[in-house]
């Protein structure tokens, strides 16, 4: 009982970092990744459809991306996705595929961006404690009930801080790697 408690604060922890991961990948730092157009989505036919999913998105080179779409009817639908988006980039398109180049940051853009990742890595720590607390009760509950003793209890708690403390470290490393991303000019 115990242990199926620990692996999903387990599952669940390791869920709050990939999450972490993923909206640390769509912040700009610079350079050019595709990741950074994750969260653009296209009206396509419709519907709304995430930008990969309706084009090849590349960067060939580190201040360049370039968008091809399989249907070539959509580059002005992604063009006006691009524009409504929040990330402040200006396509160009040659009625082929569409270019974005990524302007250099200045100081002030860097200075907003790292507290964007401050705020999103102590919304994940937020998110681990929560699971922590969740997993805590269901052991308490356990010994209320008297399904576990005193001591294997308190074992159990020490555990679940012992692995929230281990990925709340692990947010840490994930925060500070994107903070010198952002700040390496």
């Amino acid at each position: 009982m115990l242990s199926e408690i620990k692996q999903d604060a387990q599952k669940r922890m390791e869920k709050a970092i990939q999450a972490l991961k993923r909206d640390l990948a769509t912040l700009r730092a610079g350079r050019a990744t595709p990741s950074l157009l994750d969260k653009v989505t296209v009206e396509y036919y419709g519907s709304e459809m995430p930008l990969n999913q309706v084009a090849n998105i590349s960067a060939p080179e580190p201040r360049l991306l370039v968008i091809q779409p399989w249907d070539k009817s959509t580059l002005g639908d992604i063009e006006r996705a691009i524009l409504k988006s929040e990330l402040g980039l200006t396509p160009n398109n040659d009625g082929n595929v569409i270019r974005i180049s990524i302007p250099a940051l200045t100081e002030d853009r860097r200075a907003e961006l790292v507290k964007v990742v401050k705020k999103t890595g102590e919304e994940s720590k937020v998110a681990i404690r929560n699971i922590r607390r969740d997993a805590n009760d269901e052991v308490k509950k356990l010994e209320k009930n008297g399904d576990l003793s005193e001591d294997e209890a308190r074992r159990g708690q020490e555990e679940i801080q012992k692995m929230t403390d281990r990925f709340i470290k692990e947010t840490d490393r994930h925060v500070e790697a994107k903070e010198s991303e952002i700040m390496e000019v």
